[in-house]
């Protein structure tokens, strides 16, 4: 078997979402501002629950899954980062940012320095915190012997370990080298060379069976 630790369906693998999605209370004037940025698709969810007038921003994008959820509400995206790697993607945007007013709808806890390194470099960033990742707290059932573990954010390390013991049949698959960096010493795992989750899936598709 193959578990992503989230609602999301996604086929070739089953669903152990030890992690849930919370969306905060805010309120924000779109009016001044010219960009958004997107590091998932949660923003967008956030954002486009408060004010639709986002959709005439210049947006700017993390990723293919982060602009598909974009584009599947008929908005243009005005740049895709080549790396999903937060803070590589600052570095992407930084200089097509200049002279912008850009917010940045994002979750409480992140593990990136995207905003001080946009910030550092002379752009007029706002943030707002749109959402905020906890633990699932319903009871869910251990993943089955053999399985392999697809791991797609820090939190999903946290909650999953909160709650399960690690077995040694287990494979783990971390989306990217920033996810990799949070998981347990003494855990063996293969880092995605795609950060996709359908990436992951082909990734654990061939680790369970070699």
């Amino acid at each position: 078997m193959i578990y992503i630790l989230s609602e999301k369906k996604f086929d070739g693998a089953l669903n152990l979402p030890v992690i849930k999605i919370e969306f905060l209370d805010f309120e924000v004037d779109l009016s001044g501002f010219d960009a958004l940025i997107f590091t998932s698709k949660n923003g967008v969810e956030a954002i486009d629950r408060v004010d639709k007038r986002w959709k005439d921003k210049e947006i700017y994008s993390i990723g293919s899954g982060t602009t598909k959820s974009i584009e599947q509400k008929g908005i243009k995206v005005a740049y895709t980062a080549k790396s999903s790697y937060g803070d590589n993607f600052a570095k992407e945007i930084k200089e097509r940012l200049l002279g912008k007013k850009v917010l940045f709808p994002r979750a409480k806890v992140v593990t990136s320095k995207l905003n001080e390194i946009l910030l550092n470099g002379g752009i007029e960033l706002s943030e707002i915190i749109a959402y905020k990742t906890i633990c699932n707290p319903k009871e869910l059932p251990k993943p089955k012997e053999g399985s392999v573990i697809i791991f797609s954010s820090p939190s999903t390390i946290e909650c999953f370990f909160k709650r399960f013991n690690w077995d040694e049949s287990y494979k783990a698959v971390a989306i990217g080298e920033k996810t990799a960096s949070f998981m347990p010493k003494e855990i063996d795992y293969t880092i995605s060379s795609k950060q996709t989750i359908p990436d992951c899936i082909k990734l654990g598709r061939y680790l369970l069976y070699n």
